[in-house]
């Protein structure tokens, strides 16, 4: 193994995790691992509440502050040395501990989710120890707006999110519409569940073939009653179908994800700001068009798609604009995806392969880690 290699120190959630930080977390560790750095986690959210390990990586705990900042800087000093990199894959505005100016390098992954930077992202990624990584075009646009030099690299998928089917169809004679979002947030709805339930519902007064397939949980103390949003905005209980909840729980395996995403006719993700947008990458790169907000990351993922026009909305907890979609440009999308016929989109599994976790690793990862040699 060359000795030279930065060693890292990664910031994010458990790589077990099934959460976009999670999933992406697992896939650059594997290849570090694999190409020979020496690593250690820090778990902020998912792992055990002692000491352990991933495959033979030890993994630090979560702290009592619900972002760790109680305890980042005592597990970092207690491993790291003059060739740790401190890197982080999260919202980088919960980093707020001040002993982090004391860590020489820092590589923050960031999301950008709203029309320009806020101002903690800013302040954050300015810093002289600092490297910010923009895990989106969008991002990258948004920092240099702010005359902040960037890297880019996306998120990236396994070779598993490829087309893949049923030996029988669920859903026999049915245009399924899936939402696979986080029910998280109130006020500001990230996910702008009103906009994108109510755009189906229009959408199935003309189609009685059409189903709306809910990945996720429907009744959650952090987001919305999704059953009382349904009722209001007059879904047919014969037009949706809703993930086991245990099951969803308990975490759908990938590969029955990709099936599930063959199956669907469109993936319908129109939110009010993606950092990434991960979802929408898989769906495409197993055959599937999908609806997103022409907002932030979204449409520069459309492989095979529609972006639906949106209208600026003030996001004050961030002190920057999210968007709201319009429910008749979303409708215009379903509409769109209808006229297509559904089925399958050898554009969308193409466009994805621009992604592909080997191919972004290699021109992104390891040339940035390799400055810290």
């Amino acid at each position: 193994m060359p000795s030279d290699l930065a060693r890292v120190f990664w910031y994010s959630n458990h790589p077990e995790m099934p959460t976009g930080y999670g999933t992406q977390s697992k896939q650059v560790l594997r290849r570090l691992k694999r190409r020979g750095h020496d690593l250690a986690i820090h778990a902020n959210y998912g792992g055990p509440a002692t000491m352990s390990k991933w495959h033979g990586v030890p993994v630090f705990p979560a702290g009592f502050d619900g972002y760790s900042m109680d305890v980042i800087y005592g597990h970092w000093q207690s491993w790291a040395d003059d060739r740790t990199v401190l890197a982080t894959l999260f919202d980088v505005w919960v980093l707020r501990n001040p002993q982090l100016e004391h860590v020489p390098s820092i590589v923050s992954w960031v999301p950008v989710d709203h029309a320009g930077l806020p101002a903690d992202v800013y302040q954050w990624i300015v810093r002289e120890n600092v490297t910010p990584v923009a895990m989106s075009k969008h991002g990258q646009r948004a920092m240099g707006d702010r005359d902040v030099d960037s890297v880019y690299i996306p998120h990236a998928l396994e070779k598993h999110w490829k087309p893949s089917h049923f030996d029988e169809d669920p859903w026999p004679g049915r245009f399924v519409v899936t939402i696979p979002n986080a029910n998280k947030g109130v006020l500001p709805s990230r996910k702008a569940w009103g906009e994108n339930v109510l755009a189906f519902a229009v959408f199935a007064r003309r189609h009685p073939e059409a189903l709306l397939y809910l990945h996720t949980e429907v009744r959650s103390k952090a987001g919305i009653d999704l059953v009382a949003l349904l009722d209001a905005s007059g879904v047919d209980r014969n037009q949706v179908t809703i993930v086991d909840q245990y099951d969803h729980r308990m975490s759908v395996p990938d590969e029955l994800m990709a099936k599930l995403y063959t199956r669907s006719d469109v993936l319908l993700s129109a939110t009010a700001g993606e950092g990434f947008g991960l979802p929408v990458l898989e769906a495409q790169a197993c055959g599937t068009r999908v609806v997103v907000s022409d907002f932030s990351a979204q449409p520069e993922l459309i492989g095979d798609g529609w972006a639906a026009e949106v209208q600026p909305q003030w996001n004050p907890t961030q002190g920057q604009w999210f968007a709201t979609p319009f429910v008749h440009s979303i409708v215009d999308g379903l509409e769109a995806a209808f006229e297509a016929g559904g089925g399958h989109s050898q554009q969308a599994v193409d466009f994805a392969q621009d992604y592909a976790a080997d191919k972004v690793f290699q021109e992104g990862w390891v040339p940035l880690l390799d400055r810290f040699r």
